[in-house]
């Protein structure tokens, strides 16, 4: 048997008004295996009440008021028992979970999603190889994850203080805890009627991409960007939406765009990269990047703690070493001239 203990905190952010929870739900699954190959996997919810109120049992949830500025703790534990061929395949355990609001304003339901990581130190896989150009697999990486520790982790024994390690924006922000379950996007008339003017493989393209990015920059700023940039295509200058709308328009990755199992999650633009970069190059002695590369050839650098190695991280990731699909590997070490001799 195995078992994972965690625990989760559910937040009154209104001053003066109290919530109460009717229902809490949570629904495991394990990447990366079979139903078939589950043997048993049970499920035990515990509200850490401070008042102390008896909490009946493990099966039954007691219908809490949440007051105004406070907060609940509720402790998970996830116990499976799985087949022994199985062992090696899982890459990780996705809790989802469900919980009810209910007050002045109705009931409505509302998520979240995160990651429990297989104890697998896959970082005994990678090896210390020479190329100049090094994808860097990972664990599937989650909230919990500490980010500059993850670099700290995997990044090869044998790198130099010259070399330049680059880690996926979409990652980092994943890690920062910069996505949305997008059962809690709630559009309106506005983000559908907009979003019909974008490519449909834009993550602007649909009613919750909008959405998201209104909730950002404001449904002002927005309609004034789509109006003048709309104009401006005519004329044949393109782009001039998302130079306006702010930096999350460019940023934001709706489902599907991102690595399992967060392809169901709208996620957002990492925060603070340009201070990220430089805490993680004094922390790790190299050059560190944060990056948005595609299958198209096309690199963006977000931030990096040494700007004169721009030209060459972008010659580096052109072909896009680390790939946009399951190849689990967020990071890329690209090695100074030196290793290569």
């Amino acid at each position: 048997m195995h078992k994972y203990i965690t625990r989760v905190e559910i937040k009154n952010s209104k001053k003066r008004m109290e919530v109460m929870i009717p229902s809490f739900n949570v629904h495991p699954q394990l990447i990366g295996i079979d139903k078939n190959e589950i043997i048993n996997i049970q499920t035990k919810i515990k509200p850490l009440h401070t008042d102390e109120e008896e909490h009946l049992n493990n099966d039954y949830w007691t219908a809490y008021i949440l007051k105004g500025k406070k907060s609940i703790f509720v402790e998970i534990e996830i116990e499976y028992e799985i087949k022994s061929t199985a062992i090696d395949k899982i890459k990780c355990l996705w809790l989802d979970i469900e919980w009810v609001n209910y007050g002045p304003f109705g009931s409505f339901k509302r998520f979240d999603s995160f990651v429990l990581p297989n104890s697998l130190d896959i970082s005994k896989v990678n090896s210390s190889s020479t190329n100049l150009v090094d994808p860097i697999r990972t664990h599937i990486l989650g909230s919990l994850d500490d980010p500059i520790r993850v670099l700290e982790s995997y990044i090869p024994p044998n790198y130099l203080p010259t070399d330049i390690l680059t880690i996926g924006e979409s990652p980092l922000a994943v890690m920062q805890g910069r996505y949305i379950d997008y059962r809690n996007v709630k559009s309106n008339l506005i983000s559908r009627i907009l979003c019909k003017g974008f490519h449909p493989t834009s993550s602007l393209a649909t009613a919750s991409g909008m959405q998201t990015l209104i909730n950002i920059s404001g449904p002002t700023r927005v309609i004034i960007s789509w109006l003048i940039g709309g104009i401006l295509k005519l004329f044949g200058v393109k782009g001039m939406f998302y130079r306006l709308a702010g930096e999350q328009a460019r940023l934001i990755d709706d489902i599907t765009g991102t690595t399992p199992p967060y392809d169901k999650s709208i996620v957002l633009g990492p925060k603070d990269t340009k201070t990220f970069c430089i805490n993680a190059a004094k922390k790790l002695n190299v050059n560190v990047a944060v990056v948005d590369v595609n299958d198209l050839g096309r690199v963006k650098i977000l931030s990096t703690s040494d700007v004169n190695n721009a030209e060459i991280i972008k010659k580096s990731l052109t072909s896009n070493p680390a790939g946009n699909a399951n190849q689990q590997t967020p990071l890329v070490l690209i090695r100074s001239d030196e290793t290569s001799k």
